[in-house]
């Protein structure tokens, strides 16, 4: 299984964030350190504070915090969130995929939405506490 970079970069910045939860981090601080556009960090915060996984704040003191303690956020909960709208494969898109010339004889559906609910499952069995990075002590 595969996700989408979206998905990593939102998991990298939970983690940075999950570091050190009473702080607010900036949209520009956490582009310039996993070294990605502020515009692909900013759409990555706007889906997890939706999601009600992160609080922002505009303006002097403003940035991303932690809405919700890091033990209690699952990581198959910030994946499903953040892989919405990614089906695994195209027959699982919303529309069917009707590209596919096998539907209706094909038995590898079924054994990939079994793989994938696995798969998420056993992210459910860890929080994000379990993966925050060491916290960073200022020079």
């Amino acid at each position: 299984m595969r996700l989408t970079s979206f998905t990593d970069y939102g998991l990298r910045m939970l983690m940075r964030m999950a570091s050190d939860p009473d702080r607010a981090f900036s949209t520009a601080e956490l582009a310039n350190e996993f070294r990605i556009s502020r515009n692909h960090l900013a759409k990555i915060m706007q889906r997890l504070a939706r999601g009600g996984l992160i609080e922002t704040r505009r303006g002097g003191g403003g940035g991303a915090s932690l809405a919700v303690p890091a033990g209690e956020i699952r990581l198959g909960a910030i994946v499903r969130l953040l892989e919405e709208g990614q089906p695994l494969v195209e027959c699982f898109a919303p529309n069917g995929g009707n590209e596919c010339t096998i539907e209706g004889q094909c038995r590898l559906k079924v054994r990939l939405r079994r793989a994938e609910a696995a798969f998420i499952a056993d992210l459910d069995r860890s929080t994000l506490a379990d993966i925050a990075l060491p916290r960073r002590v200022p020079a």
